[in-house]
């Protein structure tokens, strides 16, 4: 039996790029989009930035929710390429985002912090771009994955099986961090998927004061 491949983010976004789906692909993204595009619809943006963007699942949603202006970012450019998605899209770090502040009245980031070692960075600078009374959504693995010692594994076009690298953060990280932040937090959701006893992601919706 071959073994899985360990790679940190960036390199195993550039390998999954061409199987990545833009649309929700397995139980756990499913769950979380149940519970982030009512909080996107509630909005109702004008101008909105999905963070992570990777393939655009969230692009089409925030259109749809009335956004006149949507921008994706992402650190990797094969995902960015991806031949299923024609909306426009910018490469850049979600810890230092290449846009002016306060242009945005919606801030979307879909299980991205993974990636991110420190949370404080990309939570200051979701709120720089915030608009005041701007919302931000997003979505984080849950920290029960340390525990349960779950893995971020996929398979590549020719079957091989690789892990993703992740970055836990506790639900008091992102608290203290959205406080300092100060931004105000409306709600945190953490949902199970069936068959599993804890939950698997968790939610997290503020708004800039």
């Amino acid at each position: 039996m071959e073994a899985t491949v360990r790679l940190p983010a960036r390199e195993g976004y550039a390998v999954w790029a061409d199987t990545y789906p833009p649309r929700p692909h397995n139980r756990l993204m499913a769950v979380e989009q149940e519970i982030v595009e009512p909080i996107i619809r509630s909005a109702a943006p004008k101008r909105a930035l999905d963070v992570g963007t990777g393939t655009g699942r969230y692009l089409g949603l925030m259109r749809s929710a009335g956004a006149a202006l949507v921008v994706g970012v992402d650190l990797s450019m094969p995902m960015l390429q991806h031949r299923q998605c024609s909306t426009p899209r910018v490469c850049g770090d979600a810890c230092r985002l290449p846009f002016a502040d306060g242009q945005f009245d919606l801030v979307c980031a879909s299980l991205m912090v993974g990636d991110v070692a420190d949370l404080g960075p990309w939570i200051r600078e979701a709120t720089r771009v915030l608009a005041r009374g701007g919302h931000l959504v997003y979505s984080d693995f849950h920290p029960s994955w340390t525990s349960q010692q779950w893995r971020r594994t996929f398979r590549a076009a020719n079957g091989r099986q690789f892990e993703l690298t992740y970055f836990p953060h506790s639900i008091d990280d992102h608290l203290q961090r959205l406080e300092e932040a100060t931004l105000a937090i409306r709600a945190i959701r953490e949902p199970r998927i069936a068959g599993r006893a804890t939950p698997v992601v968790a939610v997290f919706h503020a708004t800039r004061r």
